[in-house]
């Protein structure tokens, strides 16, 4: 019984999942889905695919002031988080928007995917 807890325990902490104040967990690492981004080819705090649907994330790109989960402010130096874009094997999928940035309702019902809670 024991062996069975712990498994379970490490199952589910082991994989990155969203915390309820807009973070994404990766590696016990806490990374902001909103602030001040700087796009990286190599060492990123995550990797990120763009796409046109499906999304967990929407996001706004803003010039000022990224205060709301998944708003986003492109910066050349002093990033919150550093991103790297990626065609495969993402650790969040994020779709550009115009208005209402945030987590997408397909992320927040996705019983199939570990990574997503709210």
């Amino acid at each position: 019984m024991r062996y069975c807890s712990f498994l379970l325990f490490v199952l589910l902490f082991s994989f990155p999942s969203f915390a309820d104040d807009c973070v994404f967990v990766k590696d016990g690492k806490e990374i902001p889905l909103f602030g001040k981004v700087q796009l990286v080819e190599a060492f990123p705090d995550i990797k990120v695919q763009i796409v046109d649907a499906f999304a967990d994330l929407d996001v706004k790109l803003v010039e000022a002031m990224p205060d709301d989960c998944g708003e986003v402010q492109l910066v050349e130096a002093f990033p919150d988080v550093k991103v790297q874009i990626v065609d495969a094997f993402p650790d969040i999928k994020v779709r550009i928007v115009n208005a209402f940035p945030g987590p997408t309702s397909s992320a927040q019902s996705s019983p199939s995917d570990d990574r997503h809670h709210y």
